[in-house]
């Protein structure tokens, strides 16, 4: 037994903490909770955000985690609730100690909707809404630089780091998105989005998640607009259960949904049977 242990012990001293904090739980519309926004920790640091919806700056001070220990920052679309804090973020990141560049991965452009590129550029570049900050842009920032990464809307995958980011773009309506997949340690985390699903790209990037982080915006009597944009609660079941996924995690928690969460349980439940877990604000799930 204890040869056993001894040949193990650098197994154990080698294998890294990995939880999911939730720093936003509701969507765009007046409310106690913050719009979307979530981190990975790693050993206890947050190592990869994902979208910063409004309040979500706060929820980030709130949380202890630091801008300083992120490796990337992933935007799933541009729409407001996923994405209006983000200069908040930047503007302070410069009174840290952050220096190394801070990727952001973002989407490609489609009718009213820039792409990643773009959207930085209006919001930090010469003519930006922020052009004071412009030199972030650059590696002559006088804090750190961030860098623009586009995915398109193809299954690929790159790294970071020890972190395997999969993604691939997801049907929200005319609006450009995508899904990601953080692979650490031989953990898998998906990210849904907002997204209908009424295709089968999310179900091949989530197969075998230990963790898939959906968005209840609509209930199963949602009309046929807001279909388009979010998955129905008997839907959520059948991503769930096709890609195996061991728990669930059900954020985005708009007026339209909450008190109705009995009924929508019980419609996912028609297929997935693996733990089901609301989303609140600063949550955190230990992998």
């Amino acid at each position: 037994m204890k040869v056993l242990l001894v040949l193990l012990l650098p197994l154990f001293l080698l294998s890294q903490s990995i939880s999911i904090q939730v720093l936003g739980s509701g969507g765009p519309e007046f409310s106690e909770r913050a719009s979307s926004s979530y981190i990975i920790w790693v050993d206890g640091k947050a190592r990869v955000l994902v979208d910063v919806g409004g309040g979500s700056f706060l929820r980030f001070s709130q949380s202890g985690a630091k801008i300083e220990d992120l490796k990337v920052l992933a935007l799933t679309h541009l729409h407001i609730d996923h994405v209006a804090d983000l200069p908040q973020f930047m503007k302070a990141g410069y009174f840290t100690n952050r220096k190394e560049l801070l990727p952001i991965l973002g989407t490609t452009s489609r009718g009213n909707f820039p792409d990643i590129y773009t959207y930085l550029e209006r919001l930090f570049g010469k003519m930006g809404a922020y052009a004071y900050m412009q030199d972030i842009l650059t590696s002559k920032s006088d804090s750190f630089q961030i860098q623009a990464i586009l995915r398109d809307q193809k299954l690929r995958s790159m790294q970071i780091d020890d972190i395997k980011i999969t993604t691939v773009g997801v049907h929200h309506g005319k609006i450009p998105a995508i899904a990601y997949a953080f692979e650490i340690e031989g953990k898998k985390i998906v990210f849904s989005g907002d997204t209908s699903a009424s295709q089968e790209v999310l179900i091949s990037l989530a197969k075998d998640a230990d963790y898939l982080i959906v968005h209840h915006a609509v209930p199963q009597d949602a009309g046929k607009f807001a279909k388009q944009l979010h998955m129905t609660p008997r839907r959520i079941g059948e991503v769930a259960s096709r890609v195996n996924v061991k728990h669930l995690i059900l954020s985005h928690r708009m007026k339209r949904t909450l008190n109705r969460e009995d009924e929508s349980e019980q419609l996912i439940r028609k297929n997935f049977k693996n733990e089901i877990i609301w989303a609140e604000d600063l949550m955190k799930v230990a992998l």
